[in-house]
Order: structure tokens, then C-alpha cells, then sequence
């Protein structure tokens, strides 16, 4: 089994940070809002341990990526991705888009297509749109966002640790996360840069993924807990499944968002059940 660590440039000079590990038919990690690779490692490992090729990148200015002033948007995220694909040359690949990611990840199906992609996997994903607008009322209210922008702008750090110990893990329901799984959710995000963690937030909430989700004609599994209270279900999860031709929905009763953590064994076994099929 192969374990390297390396980056790549973009088309614009930005140098992008990758994981990538094992051999065999290739699987991209995509992380979450303000995550990076690192918040992927243990599914990464069994995957890689099945028999999968497993990447999982930074997205530009989170991690160890650039920390570009311009291009913290799912256009530039998407092209991004594209560029991996095509430097590693991969084929037959399955994208994996957690939370941010998953926009990432249809986003880069409404662009490129699917000529090198095989399946796709959205887990506790953004799309099809979070933000309430005059065609998405069940959308959550702008305040929400607003609210996030100003703590992220006033004390990010402390932000970074409401989120932990509150609705990122569902702690606050039932007060049983581990000190170690918010301190590393904590020690992740302080690695964004606050600019590209700002402007974030605006690329997961206010992007429509509606259209890319139409052009979506591979299978596809969708993942949610229904106690998220990030992304909620009902906007969330549900609605993609509807969205997508033939999506397979899976329902984590009582899950919170971060399910990459708190279910990765769950969460891997079906990642593996899914891709192997």
C-alpha cells in the first residue's frame, strides 16, 4: 500500500495539499466548512485497507493548502478538484462530499461532468441550497448566516469552539463527545484562513446546486443524520434525494452533522457497501 503526501498547483498558482493513500479504484475525501483532510483520516484508512485508492485534498485556504485572497467559491473549489483528477490522471474515480464538500463535489459534476467519475456519495451535504430565497422557503433565514459571518469576523476561535461543543457533534443534546473529537474539529478550522473561512460561508449557504444536481447520471447515495442541526435534514439530504434521478438515501436516526466522526464506523461501512457494489 502506497501513503504519500503531496500538493499540486492550480491553473491560477495555488498549491493544493492531498492524502493520498492505497492502490486500487480511486475514491476522493472531499472535507467540510472549516475542515480539512485531517477530518476524514479514519474512513480514509479503512478505505485504503479495503483495496481503494483514497484521496483527500485541502480545499484552498483551509489546511496546509494557499491561502488565496480570490477563489473561496465552488466555481474555483470545483475547478480546483478538476485539476486533481486530471494531474492524477483518475478515472473510475467515486466522490465522497462531506458537509462544503458535497457542494464541492456537484459542483464539479455541473462543470466537468462525469466522464471520469464513476459514483458519488453526498454526507450531510450542503446542496441543493441552504438559504432561504423567494423559490427555496424552506430554506434557513439569511440571520443564520449573518450571525456566523459576525462571530467569525469578532472571535473565530471561540466561534470554532461554540460549534464543537454544540450543534457541530450534536454534544449539546447529549453531552457525549469526546474532548478529543472537539479539540481536533478546533485545531482543523484554526488552520483556514480567516479570510477563505469568511467568504466560505457564503459558498455553502448561498450557492445553488438545484441545476448541478439536474445533470447528476451516476448512481448516487445520499447520507444524513436527521438530528443535524447544521445542515438540516429537510433541507438537506432529503431534498438532494428527490433531486437526483435513482438516489439512494440512507438515514442515520438521531445523527448529528458531523457523522464523519461520531459514525465512521457506520459511516465507512456503507461507503464500502456502496463503492464495492
Amino acid at each position: 500500500m502506497s501513503t504519500v503526501m503531496d500538493a499540486f498547483l492550480t491553473d491560477d498558482g495555488a498549491e493544493i495539499f492531498y492524502r493520498d493513500w492505497g492502490t486500487g479504484r480511486p475514491v476522493i475525501l472531499s472535507h467540510g466548512w472549516p475542515l480539512h483532510s485531517a477530518s476524514w483520516e479514519v474512513p480514509q484508512r479503512r478505505l485504503a485497507e479495503a483495496g481503494h485508492r483514497v484521496i483527500a485534498h485541502d480545499r484552498r485556504g483551509h489546511g496546509r493548502s494557499s491561502q488565496t485572497w480570490h477563489g473561496n467559491d465552488m466555481d474555483t473549489y470545483a475547478d480546483d478538484l478538476a485539476c486533481l483528477l486530471t494531474t492524477l490522471d483518475l478515472h473510475e474515480v467515486t466522490l465522497v462530499g462531506f458537509s462544503t464538500g458535497g457542494g464541492e463535489v456537484v459542483r464539479y459534476l455541473g462543470r466537468h461532468g462525469s466522464e471520469r467519475v464513476r459514483k458519488l456519495v453526498l454526507v450531510s451535504a450542503v446542496p441543493p441550497l441552504m438559504l432561504r430565497t423567494d423559490d427555496n422557503p424552506d430554506g434557513l433565514p439569511v440571520d443564520v448566516f449573518d450571525d456566523l459571518r459576525t462571530a467569525e469576523d469578532d472571535d473565530r476561535s471561540q466561534l470554532y469552539r461554540d460549534l464543537a461543543d454544540g450543534p457541530f457533534f450534536g454534544h449539546n443534546r447529549r453531552g457525549d463527545v469526546t474532548q478529543g473529537f472537539r479539540d481536533a474539529f478546533w485545531l482543523q478550522s484554526m488552520a483556514c484562513g480567516h479570510r477563505a473561512a469568511y467568504e466560505c460561508i457564503a459558498a455553502f449557504s448561498a450557492t445553488d446546486f438545484r441545476p448541478d444536481l439536474a445533470t447528476v447520471d451516476i448512481p448516487t447515495l445520499v447520507i444524513h443524520g436527521d438530528d443535524d442541526q447544521v445542515v438540516p435534514f429537510d433541507v438537506g439530504g432529503k431534498r438532494s434525494a428527490e433531486l437526483i434521478a435513482g438516489a439512494e438515501l440512507k438515514v442515520y436516526p438521531g445523527a448529528p452533522h458531523g457523522i464523519t466522526q461520531t459514525h465512521h464506523q457506520q459511516l465507512t461501512d456503507d461507503l464500502l457497501e456502496f463503492i464495492d457494489r
